[in-house]
């Protein structure tokens, strides 16, 4: 058995080295197309030292009390569900408040709203100081309980420990040539910006440097501990904060390392951090949150010669192919206009069925297009997912899939390992 404090030590200087390596992946690319397009984001550029640092803080605190070793699983398990439940109620009232200020017939809103800003206010509180650093050490201490079981672990232990904090997240803006989808930057803007300077933005980059350029949400980014966006899907949540994990843990292999070394090197990461998040969210809710799994998809039921034959309901990830592919193979004939007006009235299609997308170019592709964990959609045709795909469905579990994939440096490499 370690000693206590010595255990604390080890802890320590495991986060300061994962600490340095997350910063130096975070300005790993420092080619030129990068450092143009700083040009225009220095000023609303993501502060991530001063973030990590106050997380950091923070999960110091929680690690030294460790109260979910002394909880039950019933208590830890109620833990979550009332973080979750006052989360909730947190957004109905500020649903609310919002509803009674657009209300025009109300003269006072301030006064009409008065009792809802003071519950806003104590929830607020609650949640901030009371319930989501509970939460969060619970919602770790299982995870890590998971991925001992799943043999993800050295010697039992996670590498490195499962440390995530709910936050506000930055925006992503992401930047494709016009001729060609591929990411050439990913660059983190601050959490507050408006709609207007998002858009102002876009076009600045696009008209400065002839790219497509694209502001997009993120619901977790792999620093360390991670950043995860606020939610009150347990599901998404035991998901997201796996999937993140992932990416802490591939940092110290080859994998992770040449995250930023090509555009094959990313959706080579995104892939397999989206593939084994859903594996390794999916065992913790089945663990300790036995009602919260999906029900299985009804089966269809067979049609009668005699039945008429309803229109197909729209899929979302089978158009989406439709137009990445479409797209690539106007790209690959120079009809870069052509494309971006395809892009524009696929856009319109996806709208008018429900999917609100604000804009769908190159930079909308290259970014959604390296989470690839299912065939189709954002990836279009692309290799190098179904790769990574056929690599898992070739490893006889999750384990050795991610010790495999964890030390491949190049798609060739990748390639190589499949069986013919």
């Amino acid at each position: 058995m370690i000693p206590n404090r010595l255990r604390l030590i080890l802890r320590n200087l495991l986060i300061l080295v994962v600490f340095a390596l997350v910063q130096v992946r975070s300005e790993y690319n420092t080619a030129d197309p990068v450092e143009r397009v700083r040009r225009f984001t220095r000023w609303m550029e993501f502060d991530y030292v001063s973030w990590t640092l106050d997380a950091l803080r923070l999960k110091q605190q929680q690690a030294a009390l460790n109260l979910p070793r002394f909880l039950s699983i019933e208590q830890q398990r109620q833990v979550v569900l009332r973080y979750l439940e006052r989360v909730e109620r947190l957004n109905q009232v500020r649903s609310e408040i919002n509803a009674l200020y657009a209300d025009p017939n109300i003269l006072n809103p301030e006064q009409a709203a008065a009792g809802l800003l003071a519950e806003q206010e104590s929830l607020t509180i609650e949640i901030n100081q009371r319930l989501a650093p509970l939460a969060e050490s619970v919602m770790q201490y299982q995870l890590s309980l998971v991925v001992a079981d799943l043999g993800l672990g050295l010697g039992g232990q996670p590498i490195p420990p499962p440390l995530y904090h709910v936050t506000s997240l930055p925006y992503a803006l992401i930047v494709s040539p016009r001729e060609v989808i591929r990411q050439d930057a990913d660059i983190s803007l601050v959490a507050d910006l408006s709609l207007d300077q998002i858009v102002q933005l876009e076009r600045q980059v696009e008209q400065g440097l002839n790219v497509s350029a694209l502001v997009v949400p993120v619901g977790g980014v792999g620093t360390y501990p991670t950043m995860v966006m606020s939610t009150t899907d347990l599901n998404w949540l035991a998901e997201v904060i796996a999937h993140e994990w992932i990416h802490n843990t591939l940092t110290l292999r080859p994998l992770g390392a040449l995250y930023y070394a090509s555009p094959e090197m990313r959706t080579i990461n995104e892939t397999t951090a989206s593939i084994a998040g859903k594996e390794i969210g999916a065992a913790l809710i089945e663990r300790f949150y036995p009602e919260k799994v999906p029900p299985p998809a009804p089966p269809s039921p067979p049609l009668r010669p005699s039945q008429p034959q309803e229109p197909p309901a729209f899929d979302f990830r089978a158009e989406m192919r439709e137009t990445r592919v479409t797209v690539d193979a106007l790209l690959a004939e120079g009809k870069i206009e052509e494309a971006e007006n395809y892009m524009e009235q696929r856009r319109r299609v996806f709208w008018e069925n429900g999917y609100r997308i604000r804009r769908l170019n190159q930079a909308y592709f290259a970014f959604y297009g390296a989470y690839a964990d299912q065939p189709g959609g954002a990836a279009g045709e692309d290799p190098v997912p179904a790769a990574v795909r056929a690599l898992r469905a070739q490893s006889p579990s999750l384990a050795v899939f991610i010790n495999r994939i964890a030390w491949v440096t190049s798609y060739e490499a990748l390639t190589a390992m499949l069986e013919p």
